[in-house]
């Protein structure tokens, strides 16, 4: 996949407000500080579409973005809708604004109906996280479909990103039957990149065969 183009396009307070759902739909969520924004623009090719922070919790919105792709150097092009939510885990939000939180991305997640994958990102430099943990058994029991991205892999080394990510999956098996799909990336060295945009782009295939 070739990105052509990418834009903001609205930030939505609730899942009615955010713009028709007419094309393929994809959401990056994860711990604050997880390292979203940069994944996000090493995704799309851009240095500043997502906007990053050393303020952890500051997305509090439903962010919509508009990329433009190809699948090949002159093949048509085709558009489909990137998502940044607000992370979880932030300890400094108050009680309401967790509410809140709460109340809008269940029912985004619940009820866009383009909503074709939610990719949920897990920072690699770290063992299995509580929070993790239960945000992804959350997803299950609202039957979406989501992937795991491990972000930050170049910020340790690598035989601990390898010994956290089995831990990971090992904790989920505990409890899963089927794994969930899952990429290894770092934003620094565009790691897993093409195969993000390989899975988006036969997502968006299959979105536009239904």
């Amino acid at each position: 996949m070739q990105i052509r183009k990418a834009s903001y396009l609205i930030s939505s307070p609730t899942f009615d407000k955010c713009p028709k759902p007419d094309k393929p739909e994809y959401a990056f969520i994860g711990r604050s500080n997880v390292g979203k924004s940069s994944l996000i623009n090493m995704i799309t090719g851009q240095r500043s579409l997502a906007k990053t922070s050393a303020t952890p919790g500051k997305t509090q919105l439903i962010n919509h973005f508009v990329i433009e792709s190809s699948a090949a150097e002159k093949g048509p092009r085709e558009q489909w809708y990137l998502v940044d939510l607000p992370g979880y885990g932030y300890a400094k939000r108050s009680q309401s604004d967790r509410r809140r939180w709460e109340q809008m991305i269940e029912g985004y997640f619940r009820k866009r109906t383009n909503l074709t994958q939610i990719f949920v990102l897990i920072d690699s430099r770290h063992g299995p996280q509580k929070n993790d943990l239960e945000f992804i058994s959350q997803l299950d029991k609202w039957g979406v479909v989501f992937s795991l991205v491990f972000t930050k892999t170049d910020k340790e080394k690598p035989a601990v990103v390898e010994r956290n990510i089995k831990a990971f999956f090992d904790t989920l098996r505990e409890s899963w039957q089927f794994l969930p799909r899952h990429f290894v990336t770092s934003a620094e060295k565009k790691l897993g990149r093409e195969e993000m945009l390989e899975f988006i782009q036969q997502c968006n295939q299959a979105f536009q065969g239904s």
